[in-house]
């Protein structure tokens, strides 16, 4: 080091910059870490379509992007008095709260008419002044409590257990939704389809085979204020008798049918009885939902005309509704109900649509193998399983006696055939009546063409009342001879 540098020491900072430096790398950082809790931008307030409130529950969704929502609280303003519908708090900030509200118990004597929906929401923010970002939304509502209109048009008087009936009604213009309900299935109706009555309604409804034969069918129709008007149908259930069988599974059926069906590796080790249960239970449940979400998607036109067509020179070995009992070494281990036709052919057989449609589903679906559903419209569907080989593809219309591709034994099938289900809006249905020409003209024809049922019932007096004639007749004529 030099003289002169020794001479001339390093200047030194004063104290009190080092203070300031440190109090301002403390606002930076303070101000770093609260600038979002100052946030400035407002919740979101969506609130549905519908300008009407009834029983239905309205859901009003409640979005904060900042710091969060703090509370929510809605109000009904009717004929000048406010009547809380929800008001609610929340501990930690919230992102996102959907709320539904509906007219509260005590309102049960409001009169129809205008009211005002009033939401707030608040969020989390220390803006203004701490209190945070404000939402207000108001929407003018009407108060609806009137239920819709309905009146039967045709009905069936007759039901096969486990089959379809069909119904042709009016509802009125405010209706958002009708069909018929039965047990735990709705099968909605669809418009436009009855001739010369484009206001009607067709509906198709199964009074399903795990459906009590003691259940009743409703004709339900709903607006969108929640308003339901209920109406009975009334039918002779007529019985028919499902089959009970046992069958026995042997080891060479495990190994080369029940074990390639498992993906689960773990799965396949277990014992014999919890290899099939894993299939026959887990995934045939599986299975029957897929194909339940599949059929119902409907169409809301009818695809499809006239009867439909059993397999060509096909027998039936396996009927609907089979509640199987399976063995294995002598011992029950599961049961099933098998949900449609066993078609027995010769291998390698084409497949036939049975009616004309679209194709709604192509692919393997477990236990049925490879499998083609067809859409038929109005909510029926048809489907063909254990297929060795497919033509088709997903969207392709076809017509009746199409081939489809060809019979097969994938999947959880012993031999080669066809397993053929009929479905509607989700639900197993009887085949044979589908098969049946007569059915079709006496059930489904005369509504389509716009009849009603008092002249339904009126067009086939007469044939009752013929044979009736011809009965009375015979013993005359033999009284005479004698």
């Amino acid at each position: 080091m030099s003289t002169l540098e020794s001479e001339n020491p390093r200047r030194r900072l004063p104290p009190i910059i080092f203070v300031l430096v440190i109090v301002a790398i403390g606002l930076l950082g303070g101000g770093y870490y609260l600038a979002p809790r100052f946030e400035r931008e407002a919740p979101q307030i969506k609130l549905p379509d519908s300008g009407v409130l009834g029983p239905a529950p309205m859901d009003i969704v409640v979005t904060d992007r900042g710091a969060g929502l703090k509370s929510v609280s809605a109000t009904l303003s009717v004929g000048g008095t406010e009547h809380p519908l929800a008001s609610e708090q929340y501990a930690q900030p919230l992102s996102e709260k959907k709320i539904a509200v509906a007219l509260p118990s005590k309102l049960a004597g409001v009169k129809e008419g205008p009211a005002v929906l009033r939401v707030v929401a608040r969020d989390a923010s220390l803006w203004n002044f701490f209190h945070g970002n404000e939402t207000v939304i108001q929407k003018n509502l009407s108060i609806d409590l009137t239920p819709p209109g309905i009146e039967l048009v045709a009905d069936d008087r007759y039901v096969n257990f486990g089959g379809v009936g069909v119904i042709v009604y009016k509802a009125s213009a405010d209706t958002a939704k009708s069909g018929v309900r039965i047990g735990n299935y709705f099968f909605p109706g669809f418009q436009g389809q009855i001739k010369g009555h484009a206001d009607h309604f067709i509906a198709f409804f199964a009074h399903a085979y795990n459906v009590p034969p003691e259940a009743k069918a409703r004709l339900v129709a709903t607006d969108q204020a929640g308003n339901t008007k209920e109406m009975p149908l009334v039918y002779e259930l007529k019985d028919v008798k499902y089959r009970k069988s046992t069958i026995a599974i042997s080891d060479n059926f495990l190994q080369n049918k029940i074990v390639p069906l498992l993906n689960d590796a773990g799965a396949r080790q277990g014992t014999p009885q919890e290899v099939f249960v894993a299939v026959n239970k887990k995934l045939r449940k599986e299975n029957e939902d897929k194909i339940a979400a599949i059929t119902k998607k409907a169409t809301p036109a009818m695809l499809w005309t006239g009867a439909f067509s059993q397999l060509s020179n096909s027998k039936v070995e396996a009927n609907f509704a089979d509640e199987r009992t399976y063995t294995y070494n002598n011992e029950p281990i599961d049961t099933a109900f098998h949900l449609g036709y066993d078609l027995s052919v010769t291998k390698h057989y084409p497949v036939e649509a049975a009616n004309s449609g679209a194709v709604a589903f192509v692919g393997d679906l477990g236990i049925y193998g490879n499998t083609v559903i067809l859409d038929h419209g109005l909510g029926l569907f048809t489907l063909y399983g254990h297929l060795s080989s497919i033509d088709v593809k997903v969207g392709d219309p076809v017509k009746q006696r199409q081939i489809l591709g060809k019979t097969g034994e994938t999947g959880l099938a012993a031999g080669d055939h066809l397993h053929y289900g009929i479905y509607l809006d989700g639900v197993a249905v009887l085949p044979v009546e589908w098969w049946d020409p007569k059915w079709i003209r006496d059930n489904i024809e005369p509504k389509l063409e716009g009849q009603s049922g008092a002249a339904i019932a009126e067009s086939q007096q007469p044939k009752a009342s013929q044979l009736k004639a011809k009965q009375s007749k015979a013993p005359r004529k033999a009284a005479r001879r004698r």
